[in-house]
């Protein structure tokens, strides 16, 4: 499946929800402020990333390149910043380090006094090198902390997820962590559905088309996705 078949063809792709996304959950009202899309080469190696800090629709390179990269694994973003936040390329998600991707999509409420106290846990060099000075790379940074310590991807963005979410009541927490085998996602306080069939399985804000087969993903609940399908499991 190319990039194009993912980001640009469907009805209600990644490119239409850009510009009219229909479940922001009071977080804008369109999705103007970059782009970002990770995949997998089909040769060994890690991710290939490209990123840009303007609309998706405004990219006249994307449109060739979707064409031509196929991939079996791939994790793109579209970014509405929350007011403050710098509009910059490496804001963009997803963020990556080795095999592993991330994307967050909503907010930290309060942010940054809210989680103040989970920043104390890390170590100093992982704040100094968070991959920009927002809510979504400092969520990235917890989760990262805890993947580099051994911890599994599920445990990881569940414990980030729920001590976020009891520090800061009110957040919006979907996050989507890959890498290139399996995929971790949750639902908390934002849109999220799941496509899964034979042949794929895509997660997504919202559903690309019109299939019958999305289904909708409950609050609070973790989703965990392999080739042998789709677990979910409560967020407590």
């Amino acid at each position: 499946m190319t990039l194009a078949d993912l980001l640009l063809r469907p009805e209600h792709s990644l490119l239409t929800q850009s510009w009219a996304p229909c479940d922001m959950r009071q977080g804008g009202t369109i999705n103007a402020d970059g782009f970002g899309v990770a995949w997998y080469p089909e040769q060994e190696g890690p991710p290939v990333r490209y990123r840009r800090a303007t609309p998706l629709w405004s990219d006249e390179s994307l449109p060739g390149l979707a064409e031509t990269v196929s991939s079996g694994a791939v994790l793109a973003a579209i970014r509405s910043a929350t007011v403050g936040m710098p509009v910059t390329e490496i804001a963009s998600q997803p963020f990556t380090e080795g095999q592993w991707l991330f994307s967050h999509n909503g907010v930290i409420a309060g942010w940054p006094d809210s989680v103040a106290d989970l920043a104390r846990d890390l170590p100093v060099t992982d704040l100094m090198t968070m991959p920009a000075p927002t809510d979504s790379a400092f969520l990235w940074t917890l989760v990262r902390h805890r993947l580099r310590a051994g911890t599994s991807m599920r445990k990881a963005v569940a414990d980030v997820v729920v001590s976020v979410g009891e520090l800061a009541p009110g957040s919006r927490l979907n996050i989507l962590l890959t890498d290139g085998e399996t995929v971790v996602a949750t639902a908390w306080w934002h849109s999220l559905s799941v496509l899964s069939t034979g042949e794929r399985t895509v997660i997504a804000s919202e559903p690309l088309d019109s299939d019958p087969a999305w289904t909708p993903v409950a609050d609070r609940r973790l989703l965990v996705a392999t080739r042998a399908g789709v677990d979910q499991h409560a967020l407590t």
